[in-house]
């Protein structure tokens, strides 16, 4: 083959992966947002309007040395910032830009050659031990290639009424899941019918789409379990059903039906924990923030999962090449400053990845984030592969959970609940092998 019928064929794959991922992803009239950047201007397109003032925080900073720099933030609600990307990357109208994204989400961008790779200097940033773990390298990388900078990540831990705590009698967090359902029942207040009242563990049962399978992929981590496993050939397969899942998911069940210290008509999550309608329930660390702005004088505490968490990393990446991409990178780097990163988990409350830094001006004054930052030596993370059939493989389970949640005939029944989990695992595999994942 020669190289210019190389070069067609690959300017038709890349044409035909931009038509195929704007297909996927946009509704009609979605046009808007779209901007334009000069060489004296960045853009950066993010999908958590909190992150705002962040990005505005960094781009003062840079103009001590750049002073006609304009820096311009786009943050809008994370659904619409995905859709917004992939149009802006598909059309390759948007000029150069910084754009915020987990690497699950960037890797199909990766993949259909829309995002470069970052340049060797950037690369040596982020590939340096003394700046990030093995985990986050891993996270911005695709086949050893670093494609971005970690910036921060949403990671779970418990959070607990301590005012409840006290009054059950109970002096510590619980630190086996064991104890999460003991506690759950101490502490699960109930009318004179004996309904419960106020949950003693807020579960998520219900709501939005993957959700409820990466919170229950929360639990079975504990257990030893994960939702997916890759295997030595760098395919998947499903790690569910099995008996990490099944205690998993028997504990929902307990809970909802046995000890009924939770129904899936409660209040819930972090509205739930601040209304005192919940004494415990694993969030991330932005609820904290939430609870500084909405329930000042709750009585509360953090604490570290029994073995590890799921960690979320969102990094940034930038859409042009050469000049025009210096800057931005500059600016990518500029966000990994200590002084920035201080800043954002001062002020924004998401957790910054990079190593080395210290945070204790922070910690000091706001406890609650010492179970994010200081968390035990061995402490685990998993977080979601970077393969295109995640969010459907997600949202399928979660699907299938929502059912089995509402199913009373499988609580105490091991063989039927191996038998659902079987169920859900064949459908997941199934989604494996039609992408060619599926690990043999």
């Amino acid at each position: 083959m020669t190289t210019a019928v190389k070069t067609q064929k690959n300017a038709l794959t890349r044409g035909l992966a931009k038509a195929a991922l704007l297909s996927g992803v946009l509704g009609a009239g979605f046009f808007a947002g779209l901007s334009a950047a000069s060489a004296a201007t960045l853009t950066v397109w993010s999908g958590y309007p909190e992150m705002a003032p962040f990005y505005e925080h960094v781009a003062e900073g840079l103009k001590a040395a750049h002073p006609d720099l304009t820096v311009k933030v786009e943050a809008i609600a994370l659904r619409e910032h995905e859709k917004r990307i992939a149009l802006g990357l598909t059309s390759g109208s948007a000029g150069p830009l910084i754009i915020e994204l987990p690497g699950s989400t960037a890797s199909r961008y990766i993949e259909n050659e829309l995002l470069p790779a970052a340049p060797d200097d950037v690369s040596a940033f982020v590939k340096d031990p003394a700046n990030f773990g093995q985990f986050f390298i891993d996270a911005v990388s695709k086949d050893g290639v670093v494609y971005g900078v970690p910036l921060f990540r949403g990671q779970g831990s418990l959070f607990y009424n301590t005012d409840m705590f006290a009054a059950a009698g109970l002096t510590e967090p619980p630190k086996t899941m064991e104890e999460y359902s003991q506690y759950a029942e101490k502490l699960t207040q109930r009318d004179a019918n004996g309904n419960p009242t106020v949950s003693g563990w807020s579960m998520r049962l219900s709501g939005g789409g993957q959700g409820i399978a990466e919170k229950f992929w929360i639990n079975l981590f504990q257990y030893g379990g994960n939702v997916l496993v890759q295997s030595a050939d760098g395919k998947w397969k499903a790690d569910y059903a099995n008996e990490a899942g099944r205690k998993a998911l028997k504990q929902y069940l307990e809970n909802v039906h046995t000890l009924k210290t939770v129904t899936p008509e409660m209040p819930a999550d972090a509205e739930a924990f601040e209304r005192g309608q919940t004494a415990m329930f694993i969030r991330e660390s932005w609820v904290i923030g939430d609870i500084a702005s909405k329930a000042p004088d709750l009585k509360y505490a953090t604490a570290p999962l029994p073995r590890g968490s799921i960690a979320l990393p969102t990094n940034l990446y930038v859409s042009a090449e050469g000049d025009d991409a210096k800057l931005a990178w500059e600016y990518t780097q500029a966000a990994n400053s200590p002084e920035n990163l201080v800043w954002l988990l001062q002020n924004v409350g998401w957790l910054p990845n990079r190593s080395g830094v210290d945070y204790s001006v922070v910690t000091d004054k706001v406890p609650a984030f010492g179970a994010f930052v200081n968390y035990p030596e061995g402490y685990e993370f998993f977080t979601l592969p970077a393969i295109g059939p995640i969010e459907e493989v997600l949202t399928r389970l979660a699907a299938q959970l929502t059912n089995a949640f509402g199913n009373a005939a499988l609580a105490g029944d091991d063989a039927a609940i191996d038998a659902f989990l079987k169920t859900a695992a064949d459908e997941t595999n199934q989604i494996l092998a039609r992408e060619d994942l599926l690990a043999q």
